[in-house]
């Protein structure tokens, strides 16, 4: 066998046993076990991909309620809301029912790219800062991918890589600065949308080289900078893999209960989509896009998913 598989492989049973030895102990088989993490405060930096707008729509699929017939911004969570659900914490643009959950606070903006994060950060100090038990979410990126590739072939794939991994360390500093401030920080790597509609009609268009292997390669280069300057620390930061959920639900799309992979299901622009306004027979629940560059509940549920995960099982 290979050594650094066999290896692999040994530090895998390794956790596993210290796992089972920690289940033993909160069974009574010793004398401590972890607390679960309860932030007293939330607080949501990035793009559109994970914003609930003070009217409740969200940068994806808006589904109406079967009962009232309106848009009900509570059902298809994006997954900041999956999160804050699992929390407590609830968003002033989506309270219909007038939770009375601890309202999370919201600094994610539509069209924002990974340096408008530091802005952001700021606008959140002059507003009263951070609790000492606080939870941050960060994700952008994808408006960053988006506006280095229109720039090619006029400056060359090289260059527009090293660029794309810049912005990504320069993220990964912010991320970094956040933790300096005093709350954990569940981390998004920036969606393939090397794999999107957009991607997949820019690789038809042109015959110069693959576009859509190029984009991908532009998000390869902003989070393998973004994960390699990050605090490696899971005591204070927790890593959700939004690149590799959307490359493994493309691949094996029927493992995820997703149907379509290729296509936007939406015929008009977001936030204004509902699922009144899709193509045929499209659904969100089994798209993976929502418009061209934009997850759809097929995509958001996984990268909520991971999220919970990671807020659960961190040692936060």
């Amino acid at each position: 066998m290979n050594p650094g598989r066999r290896m692999a492989q040994l530090a895998r049973l390794a956790v596993a046993g210290a796992v089972a030895g920690l289940l033993l102990a909160a069974c009574g088989g010793g004398t401590s076990q972890i607390e679960p993490f309860k932030p007293d405060q939330m607080v949501v930096f990035g793009d559109e991909s994970s914003l609930v707008r003070a009217d409740g729509l969200r940068y994806t699929v808006n589904p109406h309620n079967s009962s009232t017939g309106a848009i009900d911004c509570t059902l298809q969570p994006i997954w900041t809301q999956a999160v804050a659900a699992r929390l407590d914490f609830v968003f002033n643009g989506c309270n219909p029912a007038g939770a009375t959950g601890t309202p999370a606070q919201m600094r994610a903006a539509a069209g924002a790219a990974a340096d408008d994060v530091k802005a952001q950060i700021d606008q959140q100090l002059a507003a009263g800062g951070f609790s000492g038990n606080g939870l941050a979410t960060v994700l952008a990126g994808g408006n960053d991918i988006l506006a280095l590739y229109a720039q090619y072939p006029l400056r060359s794939e090289a260059d527009l890589l090293a660029e794309a991994g810049q912005r990504g360390e320069r993220l990964a500093q912010q991320v970094n600065r956040l933790v300096g401030l005093g709350p954990r920080v569940l981390v998004a790597t920036v969606p393939d949308l090397g794999y999107s509609p957009f991607a997949l009609a820019q690789k038809a268009a042109n015959g110069d080289t693959d576009r859509a292997a190029l984009i991908s390669r532009l998000v390869s280069a902003f989070n393998g900078r973004l994960r390699t300057t990050i605090l490696n620390d899971g005591r204070y930061v927790g890593l959700v893999l939004a690149d590799e959920a959307v490359q493994a639900i493309a691949r094996v799309p029927v493992a995820f209960g997703v149907k379509d992979v290729v296509s936007a299901a939406c015929t008009v622009a977001l936030p204004d989509c509902t699922d009144q306004t899709l193509i045929a027979s499209a659904s969100s629940a089994t798209s993976l896009w929502a418009d061209d560059r934009h997850l759809a509940y097929g995509g958001q549920i996984q990268l909520g998913s991971q999220a919970v995960a990671r807020v659960v099982g961190n040692p936060f």
